[in-house]
């Protein structure tokens, strides 16, 4: 059988085609399979049942060499930061926290800003740059707190919300935005 120019070439054509489909398919899958690990390493992660309830008795070393007693937030709605100060997204959303704060401590709000830090860097960085809620030092330890509030990555920032009840409302791996500070407001 002779084969016509013209059918050699649809055959060419389906076949490139049958290719380009087969590669974008690949490559969907491969983008899905990305996109699932992202949201598994990324997304904050359901906690232990007690964890929350261990947060309460938990005491922190304070800037000024005092005690900071997690049981003395309680019963209000509370924000906590984890931050460092060699953390560029943390130090960035600082005075957006503060403003939060300033807004809305009269309203019952607390916040805490846990320093996954040292204390002299944290204390040379507030002095430049002083924020309007108390921060106290969680150093290395803070990571596996965050992690066991849900932040499997222990990445920071890290931002966990409670409300009055003591329960984990909301948490945010990475920069806070004005958006999320309007809609953690209305929480009781």
């Amino acid at each position: 059988m002779i084969e016509s120019p013209l059918s050699s070439e649809l055959a060419e054509n389906r076949s490139r085609t049958r290719r380009r489909w087969l590669m974008g398919a690949v490559a969907g899958a491969a983008a899905l399979g990305g996109v699932g690990l992202a949201w598994r390493t990324y997304a904050p992660q359901t906690m232990p049942p007690a964890a929350d309830s261990g947060l309460w008795q938990l005491e922190f070393p304070g800037l000024d060499g005092g005690v900071f007693s997690m049981a003395s937030l309680r019963g209000k709605p509370v924000l906590l930061n984890f931050w460092a100060t060699w953390c560029p997204p943390c130090v960035e959303e600082l005075p957006l926290l503060s403003s939060f704060y300033q807004e809305h401590s009269a309203k019952g709000w607390q916040m805490l800003g846990l320093a996954v830090d040292q204390l002299e860097p944290v204390k040379r960085f507030l002095v430049k740059t002083p924020v309007t809620f108390p921060v106290v030092l969680a150093g290395v330890p803070g990571v596996e707190l965050s992690k066991s509030l849900g932040n499997l990555s222990g990445g920071l920032p890290f931002t966990v919300v409670l409300g009055s009840d003591g329960v984990v409302a909301h948490r945010k791996i990475g920069q806070v935005s004005p958006a999320n500070l309007l809609a953690w407001a209305s929480l009781k």
